[in-house]
């Protein structure tokens, strides 16, 4: 049975912009194949990918803020569309609705244009109020933030404190990192960390935090914090996981012809949590967040390339006992 889950973070719209090369600048127009307008943002493009992988619909919400604008109407158009829950948004004029531009290079890596003014970095404490029923209800379902870092007012107080009410209230708490911004370290953040089941960064993004170069090393420093299992995405290396009982570097899904990995990361995590939710094994979790990891890289966008359930189902049944653990 699938959990309430429960998704926190960004939902911004992204424009893509596909194949760019260094030269850009230097000509008044250029002709791309692509030019899209796509939504995108940690948490919206996991609620996204979630939602059409849960078995039962709306067992997705996303807490996140958006300005009352169009960017924030087609925000909430799409929420509907795909069956993620908006009950926990926040709707504020005044503010701009995040958009990024989003320049893909031929190789699939991409580079970005942001406002840190918008929505995008203003989600703070307060936006979480609703997401507890106050009265220490145990709610059997899983939280997850979808990136540490993004907004400057969520420190590690604010998150230790949001953790820690989620942990109160039953949930299964699982955060995704980008990259720090003023320097932090894991001990900025430990307290928060102690509270997180399940963490999730890429390699440079761990690297940032912990000082360490080892993956394995990278892992363990967040183990000394308390987090319950580290998950670390290596791209086209697959990821390492590891906590008190297991460490293995677990291969991605090979054959996949990577066009754009804008939201890859995030689609890996979905897919985690899909089978968190529906409490399978961590080996197959973790398989099954490395095909949804590749199929992001296929195509344009941060959440168009998996579409369904049966889609990533195939491919697990098909290729799943070729992505265990190699250590």
């Amino acid at each position: 049975m699938n959990k309430r889950i429960v998704i926190a973070g960004a939902g911004i719209l992204d424009v893509l912009v596909c194949p760019v090369e260094n030269h850009v600048f230097e000509k008044g127009s250029v002709p791309v194949d692509t030019i899209k307008i796509s939504t995108g943002g940690d948490a919206l493009n996991e609620a996204t990918v979630l939602a059409r992988l849960l078995e039962k619909p709306g067992s997705v919400e996303l807490l996140t803020l958006v300005g009352e604008d169009k960017a924030g109407s087609m925000i909430l158009e799409h929420c509907h569309r795909e069956g993620i829950g908006t009950e926990l948004f926040t709707v504020d004029n005044s503010v701009q609705t995040g958009v990024n531009v989003v320049m893909v290079q031929k190789d699939g890596n991409r580079s970005f244009f942001t406002n840190p003014k918008s929505s995008l970095r203003k989600l703070a404490p307060g936006h979480f109020s609703g997401l507890f029923s106050g009265e220490g209800q145990e709610t059997d379902g899983i939280f997850c933030l979808a990136s540490i870092f993004v907004s400057p007012e969520l420190g590690g107080d604010a998150l230790a404190e949001i953790f820690g009410r989620a942990k109160q209230e039953g949930m299964i708490v699982c955060a995704d990192m980008t990259k720090c911004k003023n320097g932090e370290t894991t001990e900025d953040i430990r307290e928060a960390l102690s509270y997180v089941d399940y963490l999730f960064a890429n390699k440079e993004e761990a690297a940032m935090v912990t000082g360490a170069v080892q993956t394995g090393e990278m892992a363990e420093r967040f183990l000394a914090c308390g987090v319950g299992t580290v998950v670390i995405k290596c791209g086209a290396d697959g990821c390492f996981v590891k906590n008190r009982d297991i460490a293995g570097q677990f291969p991605a899904l090979q054959g996949i012809r990577c066009v754009d990995t804008t939201g890859a990361g995030d689609s890996f995590a979905a897919g985690f949590l899909w089978g968190l939710s529906e409490g399978v094994t961590l080996r197959e979790c973790i398989c099954r967040a490395n095909i949804c990891g590749a199929l992001a890289t296929e195509t344009v966008g941060a959440s168009e390339g998996v579409r369904s359930r049966k889609q990533v189902r195939e491919i697990l049944d098909k290729y799943g006992n070729t992505m265990e653990s190699v250590l």
